[in-house]
């Protein structure tokens, strides 16, 4: 039942307000005075209260204060019994009982059916503020689920990101040495790369980037990373680039694998020849420089227009072969470290990076600046895609 609230030094009035209310089915309380009824109304929160303005110690102004100060009572519907605002040249009356709190006003001597009519209304308002406060809390409460969702999500993240950079090789170090840089986005992508000696002679290099992002990407990159690892696909020659893309291709069709796919640049240098075979699924192009490379155009990309793993089945892929020069270097990186929106909204580019990886080659501690360049092409701490670039030292 709907409560309200009747304050008011008037008995007369008091009883009939409180007996015209309760026979439209309200349950009604009444108090004497303004501390009273602040009392009641903490303990009953009325929907709707009724108080008189002018009282003895406590006007019906400072009730309404009072009550409207308390969160607990802030949406209850306040009317203020008044002969004030009812004449011409009073408005300033009725301004600060608004001021005040007061939701409405009803003029001494009372018409009950008006006062019914203004009761109804109040608590239909009422009924609004309190379907709108109950929205609020709810969304405060959803807000608080999915900010702990997040924090959960994040730290799964985290450590997907962490595991994937767990499984990538350490630095090779002799004749041929490496560098390596993997730098997670915000949502965990699917980059991965390796680089180990089949035999003594041939020393397998690749870096893969799967479509997409979150935990399915990095699960799928994973896979391919143990498969490659450990030489598990069938009937293929490691040696032979072309052999290793078919072979992929046919074992990751997106149409079994969520509809992901996934590019790869994969190269076997062999030592005895100083040559590098490689082929290109769709990646970037790795880039080689030699030693005296000054400018872009001395920068050699070795590409190739074939699609990307998955795409379509029984594909054959070609490749390629190169001399590697004494004191040359092999660049190979996910898009992410070119594909970078600028201030003005413009995409970094590839030759734009490939500059930067020429005017920084000979430097100690090379990729570290090359990291420092794009972070600050970037323009934000974090990568809207995943970061991962090679160097291989001959």
């Amino acid at each position: 039942m709907v409560k309200i609230l009747i304050i008011d030094d008037d008995p007369i009035l008091r009883t009939a307000l409180k007996r015209t209310l309760q026979n439209q089915g309200y349950e009604v309380t009444v108090a004497s005075n303004g501390e009273e009824g602040i009392a009641i109304a903490q303990r009953e929160r009325p929907a709707l209260m009724i108080c008189d303005w002018m009282m003895a110690q406590l006007d019906g102004l400072e009730v309404c204060r009072r009550i409207k100060a308390d969160p607990e009572l802030a949406t209850t519907f306040f009317i203020l019994l008044t002969a004030k605002g009812a004449a011409p040249g009073e408005e300033e009356d009725r301004v600060r009982g608004l001021d005040s709190g007061a939701d409405e006003f009803i003029s001494k001597p009372i018409e009950m059916n008006e006062l019914k009519a203004r009761v109804r209304a109040g608590l239909r308002i009422h009924r609004l503020n309190q379907d709108l406060q109950n929205q609020k809390q709810a969304l405060e409460v959803l807000n608080e689920n999915l900010q702990t969702q997040k924090q959960i999500l994040e730290a799964e993240l985290a450590q997907a990101a962490d595991y994937v950079r767990s499984l990538l090789p350490c630095d090779l170090v002799g004749a041929i040495t490496t560098e390596a840089l993997f730098v997670p986005s915000v949502q965990l992508g699917g980059d991965c790369f390796d680089y180990y000696w089949l035999d003594n002679e041939n020393l397998a290099i690749y870096l893969l980037d799967v479509s997409g992002h979150g935990v399915g990407s990095a699960l799928l990159s994973v896979s391919v990373l143990n498969l490659l690892r450990t030489q598990s696909l069938p009937k293929t020659n490691f040696c032979q680039p072309s052999e290793v893309l078919k072979a992929l291709n046919q074992a990751f069709q997106m149409s079994n694998h969520s509809d992901k796919y996934f590019t790869i640049w994969y190269g076997v240098y062999n030592r005895p020849k100083n040559q590098l075979v490689y082929a290109n699924a769709g990646h970037p192009p790795a880039v080689l420089l030699s030693s005296q490379a000054a400018t872009n155009r001395q920068a050699k990309q070795l590409d190739s227009l074939d699609l990307p793993i998955g795409f379509l089945p029984d594909l054959d892929f070609e490749q390629s072969a190169i001399e590697i020069e004494e004191n040359s270097a092999l660049y190979i990186f996910s898009d992410g470290a070119y594909e970078i929106h600028q201030s003005d909204d413009k995409i970094w580019g590839l030759n734009a990076f490939i500059d930067v990886l020429i005017r920084t080659n000979s430097n100690t501690s090379h990729l570290k600046q090359v990291l420092a360049e794009i972070i600050s092409i970037n323009g934000k701490a974090n990568f809207d895609d995943d970061l991962s670039l090679l160097k291989v030292n001959f």
